[in-house]
């Protein structure tokens, strides 16, 4: 469960860098600083510098909680691609 109530907002495809961007914004506009995220999404202050510097390769789940801390989603649609066969 979100800790910040969610905003309607929708992304597109993302880079590691874009993702930190928006994850920095969002912390900025909720007013809490880097260490309180960390405490507040159970992970260390270090994962969310790097996160934010779009560095590392964070396990997925790290990110979402991260994410869901700030009340942020990730939408992903997974649909399979027909290939004709020869």
């Amino acid at each position: 469960m979100p800790i910040f109530a969610p905003e309607s907002q929708y992304i597109g495809i993302m880079t590691q860098q874009e993702i930190g961007i928006a994850i920095k914004e969002r912390r900025k506009k909720l007013g809490i600083n880097q260490q309180t995220l960390a405490d507040l999404a159970s992970v260390a202050v270090n994962t969310v510098v790097a996160i934010e510097r779009g560095e590392g390769n964070p396990q997925l789940a790290t990110l979402l909680t991260i994410m869901d801390t700030l009340g942020l989603q990730i939408d992903i649609n997974i649909k399979q691609l027909d290939y004709e066969t020869v």
